[in-house]
């Protein structure tokens, strides 16, 4: 079954989230040292991720453009928007006792997206599940996610848990393609593409994790145009 990492990944995510909505009562200092700690090492795995490339021009030309693209497109105020409406609409529209929270569930939603969807495990994962029927990677991958989801939904809310639908969709349409990837792209290209994406995910990641950080305010969704122009750009270089 080649949804089967993909659903795993989204059950650990929901598992998690709905355990992280019970630890609400746990003692705020604890949550946020804890958030904090997780912040660090989603720095560091983005970091880590990021020095894997061996042309850093192929993944700064991406981020630039494709950035630039994703601004004037607005990614991220798209996807506040709809977390907004998914609120109101759990919410019955009665928002006005919940002001001060008004912006969790998008937060909790386009955070949760970002760090479940972004990131070479996703497109790794899908791709092996759909080309070897190997879920090894996805499973790892959604145990780090459902930790991950566990804090964030004790401190952001539902929209954490809201996150595993966006997660399934990308990674299970990866692996449904996957067959389709590998008749048309040769395998050269194939790692290629891969290696400089898993850079140019890592530096997102860590974008992420210095927002969580508080260090900066960069809007990581519309850096998510980078992904494709990655694969334009690899594309071109094998080519010629």
């Amino acid at each position: 079954m080649i949804l089967l990492g993909s659903l795993i990944n989204g059950a650990l995510i929901l598992l998690g989230g709905f355990i992280g909505r019970l630890l609400q009562n746990i003692p705020d200092r604890v949550k946020e040292t804890v958030m904090l700690v997780i912040a660090l090492a989603i720095v560091v795995l983005g970091v880590q991720m990021g020095i894997q490339s061996d042309n850093f021009i192929i993944v700064m030309v991406s981020l630039v453009f494709g950035t630039i693209i994703g601004e004037l497109i607005d990614i991220d105020g798209m996807l506040n928007r709809l977390g907004q409406w998914m609120e109101g609409k759990l919410d019955g529209g009665k928002l006005s006792n919940k002001e001060a929270n008004k912006g969790s569930l998008a937060q909790g939603f386009v955070t949760g997206t970002l760090i479940f969807v972004i990131g070479s495990m996703s497109i790794i994962g899908a791709l092996d599940g759909g080309l070897r029927n190997d879920h090894s990677v996805l499973i790892t991958k959604g145990i780090i996610d459902g930790f991950t989801a566990m804090i964030l939904a004790s401190t952001m809310g539902v929209g954490v848990l809201i996150a595993a639908i966006p997660t399934v969709l990308y990674e299970g349409l990866i692996a449904i393609f996957a067959g389709f990837i590998s008749a048309f792209i040769p395998q050269e290209a194939l790692d290629l593409f891969l290696k400089q994406l898993t850079a140019t995910g890592g530096i997102m990641i860590a974008a992420i994790g210095l927002n969580m950080l508080g260090l900066t305010k960069i809007r990581v969704a519309n850096t998510l145009p980078a992904i494709p122009v990655v694969a334009i750009i690899v594309a071109i270089m094998y080519v010629l």
